[in-house]
């Protein structure tokens, strides 16, 4: 491809300054600053972020064989349940820098702002400068980019790769070269070593871009494809089978994985449980990435609710603040399936056997009417009488046969939507909302990317008539619109359809192809624009309906304010220059739509910790601290640290033995691996459904004096470990029925009840 066959480009662009440097380069270099300035502002408050990764870090660093197998804890008894490639890569970045939150999250902050002349340079390559430096300020200010790469979730080094590998298709395609087409399936192969299946995302626009725009003979492509795939199933599934021909006593557990398999973690956790909800141990919420500060006790009460009751009595005022920034006000009440006071909004408490509401409080005709249309267990929202906005899921009340909507957390056991999908619904639907069409453009998921979705989905059909098809393909707009408007469809229809276990911060993967969508469509109006008056027309149409999404969608997120005007006003400026100067009116129409989302980027480094799960900021929902800067709810990534007292016990009086402490979950012991350093036995994995340990392998480990105290939660019946504490330990009576000790404050997983801390010999 030559330059000639890209479209009309602005020529002050090309304007050399001086020593070779470009206009275009100088400015790409400038929105690098700028985008590492996002990336590095308020970067402490990030604390530990997840802390479930840097404890594995900071475990991986103590051995060979611990970083090998990407282990949770010191101890190596179980592995994280992501491979290995992102964690190493993290790893050598604390090892020079020291184990932290900062540390560990730099290599994804560092993909992140480097990943934006990349994307200029692989945009350029087929619509020219202007659609590349478009490409890259878009990418810089997509909300869910910045709130990811300031976390040490593996995520933005995968976009990263997979913008490597993004490159290599198109050095194949245009070279017709199968060594570079190897090399593209290699970097996916690697992707695949750092998030397993989701690197495959933007693959069907890799290979169709090879197979539809080289010049080659088809069966010549068919055939390269073929050697490309056996390349790529070989390198991403090389670690997997290195550690499953591994004895399963010479490693630890992988962890999430329902039979002590990389592969089945693959097929599993990672693979099927990503798109709908099955039965099994390890791959139902919460999951490896679930947030544990979203815990509820049984019967469906946040923390927060039960707090709020603890000093007060039954049918007593209260109120208390959901985790997305709302104040609820009601009263306290014995809520189904409970046995302890809980604040329950006005108008929604539920009876609960001899603990009847008191008479006449049904649910505000609001409730009804939010499932009027919907299902059982479908995200829905509600505005009460006192201004409050509630959000929750469809359920049917107690004594009921109307759908209402109950708050997240509220639903009575058995009925509607547990938390997190648990038995029933879409899993982390608080995050990602209910399956289908709309996903990307309501609340929750529309704050993370979709801010200028709209323009670049009428980009694609911009891209589409930009000239006449032809086999193989010719025109840039066209290979771009595969790459790009193919890597964007497939994951909008993707992630709009699942209903498995789905993160918001997933979002990041569309940055890269809503970047260069957008550069590609204002670029092709651009080039039409010198000799088409309706392409200045088309452009303030596509504007208006994009900012009037970002409107629709700030009042989601009751973030709407007098200055977001200004992007209207801009729009109106840039339909009135369409008459007199047009390039400065396509330029004034750009800039329109992206104020509200470089707001949003803006807000999302100032007001969010992204310790747990990364997520773009949530507008006047979100919890205020007291200067009125949104602040994190709880410092130091995953969990709070062990009490003091208990920890220095322990530290005295297990010297001699291996592990410092056994308890459920990571979720209780992630937080101790950063504090202490020492080994922290997980015995049920992540979330406490792992198979890690048995009571014999306890009782083993005892015997050989590699443990003696165990923390553990709740009566759990039949329990073969419960049962063994309790005839085989003595509970340690200055720590018996604990809370704030270990996790969520010192709850187990397991019903969230107070642990005890066992002495086993």
């Amino acid at each position: 491809m030559t330059t000639a066959t890209l479209p009309a480009q602005p020529p002050f662009l090309k304007r050399n300054l001086f020593l070779g440097v470009t206009v275009s380069t100088l400015l790409i270099i400038v929105i690098m600053a700028f985008s590492l300035g996002l990336h590095l502002y308020n970067v402490e408050s990030i604390g530990d972020a997840n802390a479930y990764y840097t404890a594995a870090v900071k475990s991986m660093l103590q051995s060979w064989s611990n970083f090998f197998f990407v282990a949770a804890e010191p101890g190596g008894s179980v592995t994280v349940d992501k491979p290995p490639l992102g964690l190493w890569i993290e790893a050598v970045f604390a090892y020079f820098l020291g184990v932290s939150g900062f540390s560990t999250s730099l290599p994804n902050i560092l993909a992140g702002v480097f990943g934006i002349p990349l994307l200029y340079a692989l945009v350029k390559k087929y619509m020219g400068e202007l659609a590349g430096l478009v490409a890259g300020f878009v990418m810089a200010i997509t909300p869910v980019f910045v709130a990811t790469n300031r976390n040490n979730t593996m995520d933005g080094l995968l976009v990263f790769f997979l913008l490597m590998a993004a490159w290599a298709f198109i050095q194949a395609t245009e070279k017709k070269s199968l060594p570079w087409l190897l090399a593209g399936a290699f970097i996916v192969g690697l992707g695949f070593n750092i998030k397993m299946l989701q690197a495959f995302l933007p693959l069907p626009a890799f290979y169709a871009l090879y197979f539809f725009g080289s010049q080659e003979g088809w069966l010549r492509k068919i055939i390269h494809l073929g050697i490309a795939a056996a390349l790529l199933i070989g390198v991403s599934l090389s670690w997997a089978v290195v550690v499953d021909f591994v004895p399963a006593d010479s490693r630890p557990y992988i962890g999430s994985s329902e039979d002590n398999s990389v592969l089945g973690l693959i097929f599993g956790h990672n693979g099927i449980s990503r798109l709908g909800r099955t039965g099994g141990g390890g791959q139902t919420p919460p999951a490896a990435d679930s947030n544990p500060q979203q815990g509820t006790r049984p019967g469906g009460a946040p923390q927060e609710a039960l707090d709020a009751c603890s000093n007060l009595t039954e049918g007593a005022v209260c109120s208390f603040t959901q985790a997305n920034g709302n104040t609820v006000n009601g009263s306290c009440i014995i809520p189904p399936n409970l046995d302890m006071l809980a604040c329950a909004p006005k108008g929604m408490n539920q009876p609960n056997g001899q603990n009847q509401a008191p008479a006449g409080q049904t649910p505000p005709q609001q409730a009804v009417d939010a499932c009027a249309n919907s299902t059982q267990g479908a995200a829905c929202s509600f505005n009460l009488k006192n201004g409050n906005t509630i959000n929750g899921s469809c359920i049917i009340p107690p004594n009921s046969t109307d759908l209402t909507c109950a708050p997240q957390g509220m639903n009575p056991q058995g009925q509607g939507q547990p938390p997190n999908g648990q038995g029933g619904g879409t899993p982390f639907s608080q995050e990602t909302g209910t399956p289908g069409v709309l996903r990307f453009f309501t609340q929750p998921l529309s704050k993370q990317m979709s801010w200028l979705l709209p323009f670049a989905l009428i980009s694609v059909l911009l891209a589409l008539f930009a000239s006449k098809i032809k086999l193989p393909i010719e025109s840039g707009a066209h290979k771009a619109l595969i790459l790009w408007g193919g890597w964007l469809l497939t994951c909008v229809v993707f992630f709009s359809m699942v209903s498995g276990i789905f993160h918001s911060y997933y979002a990041i993967m569309l940055a890269p192809a809503l970047g260069a969508m957008v550069g590609v469509g204002f670029a092709q109006l651009w080039a039409w624009g010198a000799d088409q008056k309706w392409a200045g027309a088309a452009l303030a149409i596509s504007a208006a309906v994009t900012i009037g999404f970002q409107y629709f969608a700030s009042v989601q997120y009751n973030e709407f304010s007098w200055w977001m005007g200004t992007s209207a006003a801009l729009l109106l400026v840039g339909i009135a220059l369409l008459f007199f100067q047009k390039r400065l009116a396509y330029l004034t129409l750009l800039a329109a739509m992206t104020i509200i989302p470089l707001y949003w980027t803006a807000m999302t480094t100032v007001s969010s910790a992204n310790q747990n799960l990364p997520s773009a900021y949530a507008g006047g929902y979100q919890q205020a601290g007291p200067d009125g800067i949104n602040r994190p709810r709880q410092p130091g990534g995953q969990g709070a640290g062990m009490d003091e007292d208990m920890l220095t016990f322990l530290e005295a009086n297990t010297a001699d033995v291996k592990y410092l402490l056994a308890v459920p979950s990571a979720q209780n012991g992630s937080t101790l691996v950063l504090q202490t350093g020492r080994p922290v036995l997980f015995m049920g994995g992540f979330s406490g459904s792992d198979p890690v340990v048995t009571a014999e392998d306890l009782s083993a480990m005892v015997a050989n004096g590699e443990l003696r105290y165990i923390l553990y939660g709740g009566e759990r019946g039949n329990d073969d470990i419960g049962n063994w504490l309790k005839t085989s330990c003595s509970p340690v009576t200055q720590f018996s029925q604990v809370t704030g000790a270990a996790g969520r404050q010192g709850q187990s997983p397991e019903g969230n009840q107070a642990m005890t801390l066992y002495e086993c010999k």
